[in-house]
């Protein structure tokens, strides 16, 4: 079955702002019918390894992704390549005590344990992306990111207990963030599988509101791919 295009925007749109679960749940009781020869619909997730720019901290910060794509044909091996990321964390690990004062200035920074700062987002990629006959492909393009919320969290002891303490600190970053990502990657089974990939994503907007520092999302995502119901339509 085709649906128009408007249809699949006002789709994107309402899914986007559903709990992980729900979309989960949504794709493959539906996924079946929102792909056509020129569409390919499905789950996406897997890890990703994040940092921001200009703090101290240089260690990476690993956190799980997951969400839905579009592969829409364009034009013989060209796609446009879009969807939503509903489940997505970046940020940095392993804070410094001058890291932790911009992110909260009334933190009392404890030697026993680690900080990091996490930040969640609705990622949302439009790329284009081009199929290499050998079942590579590879893709460029913005992507925009809304945040949800963002936390400072210390992981450690204290009084000999393990503890988490998650303070909120989302008023400190931007609502919304632009920037380029770029990916490449394979597809299983002679072009008719599931994807497996890799994409860099790069900042290019300050995320942060505090004039002493402007910071930049950068992350590394190893994702896979898998469409709902192709199989239905090629039978």
């Amino acid at each position: 079955m085709k649906y128009p295009v408007k249809s699949l925007l006002v789709l994107l749109f309402m899914l986007s702002f559903h709990q992980a679960n729900s979309q989960v749940l949504i794709s493959l009781l539906f996924g079946d019918k929102l792909n056509s020869e020129k569409i390919e619909f499905g789950l996406e997730g897997g890890f990703n390894f994040s940092n921001m720019s200009d703090f101290q901290s240089n260690t990476l910060l690993p956190t799980f992704n997951l969400g839905f794509y579009f592969d829409i044909l364009l034009q013989d091996q060209w796609y446009l390549n879009t969807g939503v990321l509903v489940k997505s964390s970046v940020g940095m690990d392993k804070l410094t005590e001058s890291d932790v004062s911009i992110l909260d200035p009334q933190t009392i920074f404890l030697q026993s344990g680690d900080y990091s700062q996490r930040i969640n987002y609705f990622h949302i990629p439009v790329t284009i992306k081009y199929r290499f006959k050998n079942h590579f492909f590879a893709n460029f393009g913005p992507q925009v990111a809304l945040r949800t919320k963002a936390q400072l969290i210390f992981d450690g002891e204290q009084d000999n207990k393990t503890v988490e303490i998650k303070t909120e600190n989302s008023d400190l970053f931007t609502r919304l963030e632009m920037g380029l990502v770029a990916g490449v990657g394979y597809k299983l089974r002679k072009g008719k599988g599931m994807n497996i990939g890799f994409r860099y994503f790069q900042g290019l907007t300050d995320i942060i509101k505090d004039e002493r520092i402007s910071s930049r999302n950068k992350s590394y995502y190893l994702t896979v791919g898998i469409p709902i119901g192709r199989e239905k339509q090629e039978n």
